[in-house]
């Protein structure tokens, strides 16, 4: 397998793909816009059917329109026009019927058209290759540079302003990274299965890990490992590569399911203190000191009274409960 050029080309392709998807997806998922790499997906395909029309490379022409696309999406989300369902079915439904009427109207069957929906691994060629890792590395080098910041956008906009976040411009990033994410991707598992590779090995992460570098480095091996095992998978049992590495994924979600349980369960155990014998209270015997408004210690009003705390941990009983001193 490894002496075949093609196959060779189908494998570094596959590994970036497995390691660019979920470290996008994590902040897909954080935002709860899971389905957002459908859409663009489908935006997508209106990229590819204008460069049929265009006689231009269908990858560079879907970053494109894709880029276009979420910027469009994300402008009208901050101005309160249009809501996250209402724009997704618009790039859903819009994207998806421009995208078959451009490929319609230039000749392309749908075979020609299909290897862009499902992917078609073993046709990447050496400039594919070139321009997957390049657009790789301008993904990924924000998506694990920025983390922080683009994390605290995903989690709470409002708490983000005030860390005094630029939180315009971080949203505007995200969507264009997840956009170039979905256009490279769309050569290995096709830009109709995409979503699965942003969020799957996400959901698997969160299963086994705690925090959001761990989710996101687990989710990125993840992956790296259902990408490469697909397209190995495929090459000896003579599947499509784009939909058995969904499927290695989707098992590997259901694998650390009761795995990521079973581990929860072991750090609660593991994190409760071993405390002993709890300690019975000190009580002070006398207390000839006299408080009053201006002794300086700390006054703490209960009830009808005021107590004042000050330094030796003696407790003086107080009706039903106890007062430390």
């Amino acid at each position: 397998m490894l002496s075949m050029p093609f196959m060779q080309r189908a494998l570094l392709a596959a590994l970036l793909t497995g390691l660019l998807a979920p470290s996008i997806g994590t902040y897909i998922v954080q935002r709860r816009l899971s389905l957002l790499g459908d859409g663009l997906g489908h935006v997508a395909i209106a990229g590819v059917g204008l460069a049929f029309i265009t006689s231009t490379s269908p990858l560079i022409m879907a970053v494109v329109v894709a880029v276009l696309g979420a910027l469009l999406i994300e402008t009208l989300r901050q101005r309160g026009q249009a809501s996250g369902d209402v724009g997704l079915a618009i790039l859903f439904y819009g994207g998806l019927a421009t995208g078959v009427l451009l490929a319609g109207a230039a000749g392309a069957g749908t075979g020609t058209l299909s290897q862009y929906l499902f992917g078609s691994l073993t046709t990447v060629t050496g400039d594919d290759l070139v321009l997957i890792m390049v657009l790789g590395a301008i993904v990924l080098i924000p998506a694990i540079g920025l983390a922080p910041q683009l994390f605290a956008v995903c989690s709470d906009e409002e708490y983000a302003k005030v860390l005094g976040l630029p939180v315009r411009f971080l949203n505007y990033l995200i969507v264009v990274l997840a956009a170039i994410t979905v256009t490279l991707a769309m050569r290995t598992v096709g830009l109709l299965l995409v979503s699965a590779l942003m969020v799957v090995p996400v959901a698997a992460a969160q299963n086994a890990v705690r925090g959001f570098h761990k989710t996101m480095l687990t989710a990125m091996g993840v992956g790296a490992v259902a990408a490469v095992g697909g397209a190995v998978g495929s090459w000896y049992a003579d599947l499509a590569p784009g939909a058995l590495i969904v499927v290695v994924a989707i098992a590997v979600f259901v694998i650390s399911w009761p795995l990521g349980k079973l581990l929860r369960r072991r750090r609660q155990q593991a994190e409760l203190p071993d405390e002993g014998p709890v300690a019975a209270h000190q009580t002070t015997p006398t207390h000839p000191h006299v408080h009053s408004p201006d002794c300086e210690h700390l006054a703490v009003r209960h009830g009808s009274h005021v107590d004042y705390v000050h330094d030796g941990h003696l407790h003086a009983e107080h009706g039903d409960h106890y007062d430390e001193h």
